[in-house]
């Protein structure tokens, strides 16, 4: 959980150091963040969903030598 805040934290230093520099620039970023989330929010969809179809083809394959007792 730490890891989390601490890069929500670095996140908004950096979007606080644009926004001294060049703040048109951070007000564009601000702006279109949620856009680009919403952009790739599919993509993270289908990234999950490979991830599980990849994970049960494993446990399938890996199937035969967890009943003979082999573990990894």
């Amino acid at each position: 959980m730490a890891g989390a805040k601490g890069r929500t934290a670095v996140k908004l230093l950096l979007w606080l150091i644009l926004l001294v520099l060049c703040w048109p620039v951070a007000l564009l970023a601000l702006l279109l963040y949620p856009l680009a989330w919403l952009l790739l929010l599919p993509f993270r969809i289908l990234g999950i969903a490979v991830g599980g179809v990849l994970a049960t083809l494993q446990a399938v394959i890996l199937l035969p030598a967890r009943l003979l007792g082999q573990r990894p």
